[in-house]
């Protein structure tokens, strides 16, 4: 999905042909946006791992490690991991 300045790209996560798809998305995403020149600030780029049992595979784009996080904020809503609506701050 994209809007704006945010893209979301997401996958079930159930096997290691589905670990290499999302991670051959990536590759298409980011050559897609080389060629339109609507290139990604990969250091603000975030993988969430949403569910539990979820495979801790590695992610890349650009030749760049994706940082994991546990929460992130997206249009003023707290998005967590484990899908709780409670946050400690």
């Amino acid at each position: 999905m994209k809007f704006a300045d945010d893209t979301k790209i997401y996958n079930k996560i159930r096997s290691d042909e589905d670990t290499a798809n999302l991670q051959s998305d990536l590759c298409n995403l980011v050559s897609w946006s080389k060629e339109w020149q609507m290139l990604f600030n990969v250091e603000k780029c975030k993988v969430m791992r949403i569910g539990y049992d979820n495979m801790k595979a590695e992610n890349l784009m650009d030749g760049v490690k994706l940082k994991h996080v546990n929460e992130k904020k997206d249009l003023g809503v707290i998005i967590n991991e484990d899908l709780k609506w409670e946050t400690v701050q």
